[in-house]
């Protein structure tokens, strides 16, 4: 049979989502838990994959066996053997037609971000940090270029795999909320697309930051995007407000659009 799970992680002490040789990985972590469940060799495949220090929400995997147990008893069973900062939240049976990325019709992040003279301190890893205050119209203005379907070159990674660089942006929504210390604030990024390229998200980050501060105007967005050139961006951002909300799939397949873990965020 084939089972999907929800699982939710705090990346800070991960080298991202991908198995590697070092082990030190979330999915090296969630198969060897699930090993230690099922006594079985599981081999798993996510949604989305994350960089080192990226949080997930909503990671979805889906994977087969022959073991049959109760979707509660996944969820508690795996939960067993895995570290505190990785959680599943669901488990359920799913029909073999479903694939946990070929299945997704788009993928969510969001990014948080701290604007403050201090750097974070409980929140270290769990959001990114700017000293400047920023201009919430102008970073809309920007953002506003990107929408729809372009090639994002220029936010792409030289590393990415992807095997074309054509996505569509269906939503970038910026809001603020203000903080109890004067001159503090939370900045929330909502993004939402077909699918991303490696570091897409925050190569556009640092684009973003750079005219929330006022070195660009937001016209510079739409330069940076026709230039076609990783070169014509601003450096990438920090991973560490980066968060995988998750995959977006039909009805038909009747799986959660959501964790609790959600509920923390601003």
């Amino acid at each position: 049979m084939r089972m999907a799970l929800g699982l939710s992680y705090n990346g800070q002490a991960y080298s991202g989502w991908q198995s590697q040789p070092s082990g030190r990985t979330v999915q090296d972590r969630l198969e060897a838990a699930l090993q230690q469940f099922s006594t079985q060799r599981i081999a798993t495949a996510c949604a989305g994959r994350t960089d080192a220090g990226v949080h997930g929400l909503m990671q979805v995997v889906h994977f087969d066996t022959g073991l049959r147990r109760a979707p509660f008893s996944w969820v508690r069973g795996t939960n067993a053997f895995l570290p505190a900062d990785i959680a599943v939240q669901w488990a359920q049976g799913v029909p073999d037609a479903f694939h946990a990325r070929a299945s997704a019709t788009g993928r969510r992040y969001a990014y948080v971000l701290l604007e403050s003279p201090v750097r974070p301190s409980v929140e270290a890893g769990r959001v990114g940090w700017i000293f400047h205050a920023l201009n919430g119209d102008a970073m809309r203005a920007g953002a506003a270029h990107l929408l729809g379907q372009h090639d994002f070159t220029s936010f792409r990674a030289a590393a990415c795999q992807a095997p074309s660089p054509i996505k569509t942006l269906r939503q970038l929504a910026i809001t603020r909320r203000g903080a109890a210390a004067p001159g503090t604030a939370y900045w929330r990024f909502d993004f939402e697309a077909d699918a991303f390229l490696h570091h897409m998200i925050r190569n556009i980050m640092g684009c973003l930051v750079a005219v929330g501060q006022g070195q660009y105007p937001p016209q510079w967005m739409h330069d940076v995007l026709a230039a076609h050139s990783r070169d014509a961006a601003a450096p990438t951002f920090s991973p560490d407000g980066l968060y995988f909300l998750g995959p977006v799939y039909g009805a038909q397949w009747g799986l959660p659009t959501r964790t609790a873990a959600y509920d923390w965020l601003p």
